[in-house]
């Protein structure tokens, strides 16, 4: 009778044992979100993606590096730039972001943003912050910046002043080097350097919601090409197609996905 109660309380504690580590999982676990692939478009491969955004007619990129970096505006990703703004060859181009008639661009280690006219791309103000600038983007109210770490910081446009902080976490690992970023149907999209990931972040309390694989992405643009800079950067929204382009840098394509789910049924 003892043997059977104790292989009775052994199962049990099994069966409880089991249960918590499926219930631990799911509650740490940020689910894996599979896509379909709607469009791609052909570019120029000398683009080293920073900021990508798109309005349904235009496309507007930041372009990095030092002595090279530019702001420029295209209907046509394969072809010349309706206009193009090059910066100071001491100014490395980052995160870009569109806000009313205003574009912000980020700087990676010079501490300013600069805020030029949509319209007429004339530089109209620069405002200055601490720390590095890497990926930018708005939920139509604030500016929220990445700046490499796992930290999103929240910023009012008019002084670039930080309103708030959140750090990223969720499926059982760290998120550092958070990098480009885009604000969709209510969460916030964020490239990680050097990962060919993208995920989904909750912008009230950090939790990262979904996660995107895009390996297949960079193997068919890059064709066998090695290159240690040419990793996935650029994420802008498709309104009208309700998806995501994503690219990278020296990338020579861009590719319209639709996650399934997190706001793309």
């Amino acid at each position: 009778m003892r043997a059977a109660l104790k292989s009775v309380i052994r199962q049990a504690a099994n069966r409880a044992a089991a249960l918590l580590l499926v219930l631990s999982s799911h509650s740490h676990g940020a689910e894996p979100v599979e896509y379909t692939l709607l469009e791609s478009k052909a570019r120029p491969a000398d683009h080293f993606t920073q900021g990508l955004y798109f309005d349904g007619e235009r496309w507007l990129e930041s372009s990095g590096l030092y002595g090279r970096s530019w702001l420029a505006e295209y209907t046509d990703p394969g072809s010349n730039p309706l206009r193009r703004k090059w910066l100071a060859g001491n100014r490395f181009a980052e995160g870009l972001a569109v806000l009313g008639n205003k574009l912000y661009l980020l700087t990676y280690r010079a501490g300013e943003v600069q805020i030029y006219n949509r319209a007429s791309f004339a530089l109209e103000q620069v405002l200055r912050y601490r720390g590095e600038g890497w990926g930018l983007t708005t939920d139509g109210q604030q500016l929220i910046m990445s700046n490499g770490s796992d930290t999103l910081v929240f910023r009012d446009p008019e002084t670039f002043e930080v309103t708030r902080r959140v750090q990223v976490h969720g499926g059982g690992q760290t998120w550092a080097q958070l990098n480009e970023l885009e604000y969709v149907h209510g969460l916030i999209w964020a490239n990680i350097w050097q990962d060919p990931r993208i995920i989904a972040i909750d912008p009230a309390s950090g939790e990262v919601k979904g996660v995107v694989n895009l390996e297949a992405l960079q193997r068919d643009s890059l064709q066998g090409r090695r290159h240690i800079d040419a990793v996935a950067n650029g994420i802008a929204w498709d309104q009208a197609h309700n998806g995501l382009w994503v690219t990278g840098k020296y990338w020579p394509a861009l590719y319209l996905i639709r996650p399934r789910g997190l706001g793309f049924e």
